[in-house]
């Protein structure tokens, strides 16, 4: 099984970039900024990894963003995840970035953007591996933080395929964004959040209803309501699971009691993502392997799950037929 998943072909739709910042890069790149940052070494960075709450990860999480300063850093750490993600078989993903983080610090949004975009355009020519960016919107900030991010961004808008929710999830609920999200629309944005990963399932109603998604990001409380469950399945509203980041955060106890398996059972669309690489212990790869073990997971089910993403991905209709071609291929191949 192990070799089936390694060279499975995969896209992944929710991972946020600075997320996949190793602290090998973040040591090297603090250095070439001069940026003092609170560890002595690579291995004292790693240990402030460890945590059990969404919170403390944040705290390490923008900690570790003040580094980046630069259009080559924000190229550096987007090539850095492009380059494993290439390794493990990923011939499509969709980045999350969080401009908010950055132009806060008076980092600017150009200099973020295109970093990340620069990156993006090598994996296309080098990896023959399809991309997009979504922008997120820091859920703890006010609306009309979201509203001027939006309008920065509106002169790269050829850079960017959607726009995005994250950050604090608790007190914070789609509803407070309705308004940035409806322009989002207006500029035919496609629109993804994250709900229901601390959140309740209120919180995946109002995704849905009131910011109009593409695509759920997490939405592992959905099964708590069974009319909201099937309203998503009927819909065929993708969502995109993280099972590492859920074991971190301690969203499961287990990944053995994780949701993912009820929720293919249940007619819903999931697929399996890495979230935060770096910091949750493990990129495609080791999501897959990780929850396939834990459910005893079939090939039949993991194919779907891989299916689901390419059919959840935003990409071209052709792209879809090809990516699909070749992952029934590649199932029938395995086989026999």
């Amino acid at each position: 099984m192990q070799n089936f998943i390694e060279n499975l072909p995969k896209a992944e739709l929710h991972l946020h970039i600075e997320g996949s910042f190793e602290p090998e890069l973040m040591f090297e790149i603090a250095n070439r900024n001069k940026v003092d940052i609170p560890f002595k070494n690579v291995e004292e960075i790693r240990k402030a990894y460890e945590f059990t709450k969404l919170q403390d990860f944040l705290d390490i999480y923008y900690q570790g963003m003040n580094v980046l300063q630069t259009r080559q850093d924000f190229y550096d750490l987007t090539w850095a995840y492009l380059s494993k993600a290439h390794k493990q078989n990923v011939r499509h993903v969709e980045i999350f970035f969080d401009p908010q983080g950055h132009t806060t610090r008076g980092v600017s949004f150009e200099n973020v953007i295109t970093g990340i975009h620069d990156a993006l355009l090598q994996a296309q020519i080098e990896f023959k591996m399809t991309t997009g960016i979504i922008m997120c919107f820091l859920r703890h900030l006010p609306e009309k933080d979201a509203l001027q991010t939006l309008d920065q961004a509106t002169s790269h808008l050829d850079k960017i395929i959607g726009v995005g929710l994250d950050s604090s999830e608790k007190g914070n609920p789609p509803e407070k964004f309705k308004t940035v999200f409806a322009k989002a629309r207006e500029l035919n944005l496609k629109i993804v959040a994250h709900a229901g990963e601390e959140g309740p399932p209120e919180y995946i109603r109002q995704a849905v209803e009131i910011l109009k998604v593409d695509r759920i990001d997490h939405g592992n409380r959905i099964l708590e309501s069974s009319e909201l469950t099937k309203k998503v399945a009927d819909a065929g509203i993708p969502l995109t699971v993280c099972p590492l980041s859920n074991l971190k955060l301690c969203v499961v106890e287990s990944l053995e009691t994780h949701p993912l398996r009820k929720m293919l059972k249940a007619g819903l669309k999931p697929t399996i993502n890495s979230d935060d690489p770096s910091y949750f212990g493990g990129y495609m790869n080791e999501n897959y392997l990780q929850i396939t073990k834990a459910l005893n997971l079939t090939k039949n089910d993991i194919i779907e799950l891989a299916k689901n993403a390419f059919e959840a991905a935003f990409i071209s209709d052709t792209q879809r037929e090809n990516y699909l071609e070749e992952l029934e291929q590649y199932a029938s191949q395995k086989q026999t």
